[in-house]
């Protein structure tokens, strides 16, 4: 059995569709990233990051103890590896997909969280629009170039990094899907590569209940206090204030 700590979110959803494409069996722990729960102490001896998703295999690749480990590329290479699925073992293959893989992690996922960040929850931190101007241009812009980078790709392929369907699907595909969501309203036409891969990836069955997965933990009526806390929560995280969550997590732990 593997343990999921798991919130529905894109980054989530990775690893949730991951374990659904291979079978596997896996348990969901909610990680309440809006309430703090990626900073209790027990969530920071899996992930010191204070970052979900993190899972604990129970039954590891190689047999032995529980392997715990943090990072959703991470994960899902050793998903990869445990199952032999999704990820080829010829060596030209192979780095094909994780080129793409590792684009993901350094490229997409960061810009398209900023570009959300700056056009969708700044406005409710921020009382002057012009000083999100330049955040919401940055960022759209840059979503906007690596939209081209896929268009161009899935042009002379089927999936991201060839014919086959492997981890850099998936990955890539999670934060995709909400691709016209930050851009114009006329995203899948301009892009109409990435629009046929996202059609179809994202009709997987497997896909379909992966993303599925946990999508009742946030179901939950927050007053506006509540929501002004999770903000505060989410964003504008400092050293000091992971710090201090921490020690707080720390001494809650041992009381």
């Amino acid at each position: 059995m593997i343990d999921v700590y798991y919130w529905p979110t894109p980054n989530g959803w990775k690893i949730t569709i991951m374990l659904e494409e291979c079978g596997l069996p896996y348990n969901l722990i909610p990680v309440d990233i809006g309430a703090g729960d990626q900073f209790k102490a027990e969530f920071l001896r899996l992930s010191p990051n204070n970052r979900m998703p993190a899972i604990v295999d129970h039954d590891p690749l190689g047999g032995g103890d529980p392997i715990t480990l943090f990072e959703s590329g991470a994960i899902l290479e050793y998903l990869a590896e445990k199952t032999g699925q999704y990820l080829p073992t010829k060596t030209a293959e192979k780095y094909k997909v994780l080129q793409w893989l590792h684009w993901q992690m350094a490229n997409l996922g960061p810009m398209m969280g900023n570009a959300n960040h700056f056009k969708n929850y700044a406005k409710n931190i921020s009382d002057d629009p012009k000083q999100l101007e330049y955040g919401v241009k940055r960022f759209i812009g840059e979503v906007d170039r690596l939209a081209g980078v896929m268009d161009a790709q899935l042009s002379a392929n089927t999936y991201i990094a060839g014919d086959e369907y492997s981890i850099a699907d998936m990955i890539i595909w999670s934060w995709a899907f909400f691709m016209s969501r930050l851009l114009e309203d006329n995203t899948w036409e301009t892009y109409p590569n990435l629009k046929r891969w996202v059609d179809l990836v994202g009709s997987r069955p497997k896909v379909v209940i992966g993303q599925k997965a946990g999508a009742d933990f946030g179901n939950k009526e927050l007053t506006e206090e509540e929501e002004k806390s999770r903000r505060e929560i989410l964003f504008n995280q400092t050293n000091e204030k992971v710090r201090r969550a921490r020690e707080e997590a720390a001494v809650s732990s041992q009381a």
